[in-house]
């Protein structure tokens, strides 16, 4: 008897409800992540996320080799770009597209925190691209997104 059980409705189905759960998870860790850097007392605001990324890019580069000018810029598109890949994967947009962002991403968030000797922030990323490695190797089951790759 030749074996079935790879492509039967209920493996798809199962497999598809995982990638969405990851994925949501994934969607909705980056946008409060990037929300978060907005916020200060409180409340949200452009001049929150202008001072709190300063004071960020400036303890790296106080931290470690890195030049103030690469951590300001860093830090200053940070915010923005885990909103954008949080709304993106939620809603299903070239998914494939963005979890490579999101690897990306937290690989270089991961050299940021290496490079100031941070281990329990490096090993926290390291669960976040795990799961976005994850995510990619379970993106072929992407079937409830609204834009597909």
């Amino acid at each position: 008897m030749s074996e079935t059980s790879n492509s039967s409705p209920a493996t798809r189905c199962e497999y598809t409800y995982a990638f969405l759960i990851i994925r949501l998870w994934l969607g909705l860790r980056a946008f409060f992540a990037g929300l978060e850097k907005f916020e200060s007392k409180g409340s949200y605001s452009l001049e929150a996320y202008s001072t709190n990324m300063h004071r960020m890019a400036a303890g790296i580069t106080g931290a470690s080799f890195l030049p103030l000018w690469a951590t300001n810029l860093f830090a200053m598109s940070i915010g923005y770009i885990l909103i954008v890949l949080g709304v993106t994967l939620l809603l299903g947009i070239k998914t494939r597209l963005t979890l490579l962002g999101h690897g990306l991403l937290y690989v270089a968030l991961s050299f940021g925190l290496m490079v100031v000797q941070e281990g329990d922030g490096v090993a926290w990323l390291g669960v976040h691209v795990i799961l976005t490695v994850g995510a990619l190797l379970l993106v072929q089951h992407n079937r409830l997104a609204l834009v597909r790759d």
